[in-house]
């Protein structure tokens, strides 16, 4: 096993961030650190895991990679962890039924870089080892990530999805069309998206929107899916602020 001193690989200012959402092992946090640092893959970021961080199980999988697992961040809620990304990647096998594009591990490599190459900051989620990713989670991304595998067993574990991803951003090759920004100044990040969104819906839910309670769940995916679709610039997020404030206030006000 390698000593913890040292420091991380330098590969460039701003990488894919890989997000453990509510990890359940701390042996599969480590390996999946492992397989980061494999490709120089450096941030690592933990939601929620379930048997609390730092973890004494994680550290013997991660071999080598023991400064990944020093450094991680932990954040209570999927909203904190991707709050400075632009563009993130949810990991799943499974049909949502969400508008939303879905791409292979090689794609969206060539996509991230081309992200990174303007400015972007993608973020790539994980979802726990037995349930994956719910629909909340997946409606905080841009993009599906999906792994083709043999249609009669398509079971991946935690490390092995992780290693997928962080070899083909490693070996990327930029077989698809360049990622372009929606807009010259960039991307809203996700903190300032989410924002919108809870500000829509607090507005909303004193306005009477949310009629049916049974129907409410499906209303707040579908809203929050049509704001995240739309790639708006962080100016487009204060405009629509400012309109839902007005659309909020009452004639007291």
């Amino acid at each position: 096993m390698a000593p913890r001193g040292g420091r991380l690989t330098d590969m460039a200012d701003i990488q894919p961030a890989v997000i453990l959402v509510r990890p359940q092992l701390g042996q599969n946090i480590g390996k999946a650190a492992r397989a980061m640092y494999n490709f120089g893959l450096t941030d690592l970021r933990l939601v929620a895991p379930r048997d609390g961080w730092p973890n004494p199980d994680a550290g013997p999988s991660a071999a080598g990679a023991l400064l990944l697992i020093d450094q991680a961040t932990v954040y209570e809620t999927v909203e904190e962890a991707v709050a400075n990304c632009t563009h993130v990647y949810a990991t799943t096998v499974r049909d949502r039924d969400m508008p939303k594009p879905v791409v292979t591990p090689r794609e969206a490599a060539a996509q991230m870089a081309s992200m990174i190459d303007v400015g972007e900051r993608p973020g790539v989620l994980f979802g726990p080892e037995r349930s994956g990713l719910t629909n909340d989670d997946i409606a905080l991304a841009d993009t599906v990530l999906t792994v083709p595998v043999n249609p009669d067993y398509g079971s991946l574990n935690l490390a092995q999805a992780v290693i997928l991803m962080s070899y083909e951003f490693f070996q990327h090759k930029a077989d698809v069309p360049a990622y372009l920004p929606a807009h010259p100044e960039g991307l809203a990040d996700k903190e300032e998206l989410v924002g919108l969104m809870e500000h829509l819906e607090q507005v909303l839910t004193k306005k009477g929107y949310f009629r049916s309670e049974g129907r409410q769940g499906t209303q707040r995916l579908a809203l929050r899916n049509i704001l995240q679709n739309a790639e708006f610039a962080s100016q487009d997020v204060r405009t629509l602020r400012g309109v839902v404030k007005s659309l909020g206030r009452t004639r007291e006000d």
